[in-house]
């Protein structure tokens, strides 16, 4: 991305020694906190090529608002889910240390409460970082994305209840399958008001399969990456955590997973919901894997769900997921242009603020359609002409109507970032470039980067250099393949953390300057936990099918670890049963139709206990004392089953070997 190569950007006309004689700190001492000459210029700069006073979209931000949260939301152990007052520092123009477009981004999903979209629908906003919308149905509220945590949730619907006047929870719908739009839902309705089907849950086909192969499978790594992505550990400020670009925070709390009771198939279609007519349109393999839109014709209004938001979306997030299909994104935008735009009045979303007005609508929706397929044709484009992913990268430059348009600006995710992932969507991991195919590991890669460089003492000096020269890439790199090679260099630490501290001040991404960040808060403070979610919780884990549970199980098994030659294990459940062959080198689950097979061994326990096995929460031996779990045939067969599994580490480390 163009801001990130200084030199090439600000740096032509100005000699070398200039910004080095700027630099706040002398040459062996690591700045900390504060923007060098370099950031600064930079930023300046940035600033300088786009309309950043423009207030059109503060007026439409703050259009509609009806009232707000005064006191921080909290959970039910009395911890905080969001704090209302952790952004008030967000005011005036952006500081030196923030890029001035994200800084402006962050202002504007600031702005929080619940707010009228048009009589009848109305949005909570800003505390949590997707939004929830309500629509008053004929005997309630329709609710539309739950949020991440049930506390933020539920102060939102008591907010709505309050201002407008109380109403039951008719029904949920969930637009996609991401955490953050579904795990509040307790917040808004009861377990027994669920088990009962008395209140419709709604989803897209395929919600229950991706949201377990990204919550539970690729759980534990996830969650690890998205305290890089988000800035979990950050604290809020100037020097800090501003925002994530597509809303300012995740909030804190155990998330929960409850299947949909009814399920928009794959060709879309019209339901009557609680007195309102829902004209559903599949969105799946966008922004989400599983996601759906929907018109609502008696209010003329085009909820995009998070196909369409007030950024450019991420193609392969940080935190990692499936890429992204970015040819069939900009096509279903188009469906929606073409099927909705000329008669929609608002277009509404799961993230950010409303657009009002037909034209501003179908402008939208044109220039959102344009940046995915954009990026598709040019990456191709370039890759059919023998360009390499980082070559594609640094020379993606961006659409005409980014200049203009801040809902396309790469506050989220990135036209460099997004390349590569569109290159890897077709080509994989690799350039096509043969040295690049089996390439040494980082630490032994790095061991021999230094010894290349003539030793530590000298690739430190090399890297100063490039620090002081305000090339923090490539001072990154140097310092990184040092730490790599040798952890405890404290020089090497801190001429790194400064790095990435500054190439996260000048970041327009959220994310980008999170993962700077946060890269730089570890390497000075350790690696310390800072989770604010959790998906490997009771209600999640007693909520997904038995198969996709082992399936994950299937993830920590350790051949090293096991012991003996292995057997087939059936774990009987209440209403499923699944079958363990386990190897030497593989155990594999597969669920159990009809009469039980031939085993082994036998387990007959109930989910919830087993679940409480797996979170070490329960003793096996009391439950089996209890009753609660029968055990028949070769006990020893568990035994090497549990002892296999590799223990779960939710905090591993990133910035260092």
């Amino acid at each position: 991305m163009k801001w990130m190569i200084s030199s090439a950007l600000f740096l032509s006309a100005m000699p070398i020694y200039s910004l080095s004689a700027q630099n706040e700190a002398p040459r062996d001492e690591a700045p900390r906190g504060q923007a060098t000459a370099a950031t600064k210029a930079a930023n300046e700069a940035f600033a300088a090529k786009l309309p950043i006073a423009d207030q059109k979209d503060f007026e439409n931000a703050q259009r509609g608002f009806l009232g707000k949260i005064e006191k921080p939301i909290l959970n039910a152990d009395g911890s905080t889910a969001w704090d209302v007052n952790q952004f008030d520092f967000m005011k005036g123009a952006a500081p030196d240390t923030v890029n001035p477009s994200l800084w402006r981004q962050g202002q504007l999903n600031n702005i929080h409460g619940l707010f009228e979209v048009t009589k009848g629908i109305y949005q909570i906003r800003g505390y949590d970082l997707a939004q929830m919308t309500l629509i008053a149905g004929k005997s309630g509220w329709i609710i539309i994305d739950p949020l991440t945590t049930p506390a933020p949730a539920k102060a939102g619907l008591e907010l709505a209840n309050k201002i407008l006047g109380k109403r039951p929870v008719s029904a949920v719908i969930y637009t996609h399958s991401h955490g953050d739009h579904f795990g509040g839902v307790w917040g808004v309705m009861s377990q027994a008001d669920y088990a009962n089907g008395k209140i419709d849950v709604i989803g897209p086909h395929g919600f229950l399969r991706e949201s377990i192969g990204e919550s539970v499978i690729a759980g534990t790594a996830m969650n690890r990456r998205v305290q890089f992505q988000f800035g979990t550990g950050l604290p809020a400020g100037k020097d800090g955590h501003v925002g994530v670009g597509l809303g300012q925070a995740l909030s804190r709390g155990d998330v929960a997973l409850i299947p949909p009771t009814k399920t928009v198939g794959a060709d879309g279609g019209v339901m009557e919901i609680d007195g309102i007519t829902f004209d559903f349109m599949d969105a799946g393999e966008t922004e989400a894997p599983a996601e759906l839109v929907f018109y609502l014709p008696q209010f003329k209004a085009l909820h995009s769900a998070e196909v369409v938001t007030r950024n450019f979306h991420n193609v392969l997030t940080p935190r990692g997921a499936l890429v992204r299909d970015t040819l069939k994104w900009s096509k279903v935008i188009d469906d929606m242009l073409t099927r909705y735009g000329v008669k929609s009045d608002i277009l509404l979303a799961s993230h950010h603020w409303p657009t009002w007005g037909n034209d501003n609508v179908r402008k939208a929706l044109k220039n959102q359609r344009g940046l995915y397929r954009y990026v598709h044709d040019q990456t191709m484009r370039q890759a059919n002409q023998g360009a390499t992913l980082h070559e594609i990268a640094e020379n993606i430059g961006e659409p005409d109507f980014a200049k203009t348009d801040f809902g396309v600006r790469d506050y989220y995710g990135t036209l460099n970032h997004n390349s590569k992932a569109v290159y890897q969507r077709y080509f994989g991991w690799w350039d096509g470039v043969p040295a690049n195919y089996y390439q040494h590991p980082p630490v032994q890669a790095a061991v021999k980067y230094v010894e290349a460089f003539g030793g530590a003492d000298k690739a430190l000096s090399i890297g100063e250099k490039a620090f002081q020269d305000g090339d923090y890439r490539w001072a990154a790199t140097i310092f990184n393949h040092i730490v790599y090679a040798n952890p405890t260099n404290e020089a090497a630490k801190k001429w790194l953390a400064s790095s990435y501290e500054q190439l996260g001040f000048q970041s327009e991404s959220g994310a980008w300057r999170n993962i700077f960040l946060s890269g730089a808060k570890e390497l000075r403070e350790g690696n310390v936990g800072n989770a604010i979610v959790s998906t490997a919780n009771e209600r999640v884990l007693n909520n997904i099918p038995a198969i996709d549970l082992f399936d994950s199980i299937a993830t920590r098994f350790n051949p090293s670890k096991m012991q003996g030659d292995g057997g087939v294990i059936q774990f009987n459940f209440p209403s499923s049963a699944i079958s363990v062959d386990l190897g030497k080198s593989v155990l594999f689950p597969r669920a159990v139709d009809g009469d039980s097979v031939t085993s082994d061994a036998s387990v007959t326990i109930s989910r919830e206990n087993f679940t409480k096995i797996l979170l070490r929460t329960a003793n096996p031996l009391a439950l089996i004392q209890s009753g609660d779990m029968q055990i028949s045939g070769d006990t020893a067969l568990l035994t090497a089953l549990f002892g296999s599994l590799d223990p779960v580490n939710p905090q591993f480390d990133i910035v260092t070997p």
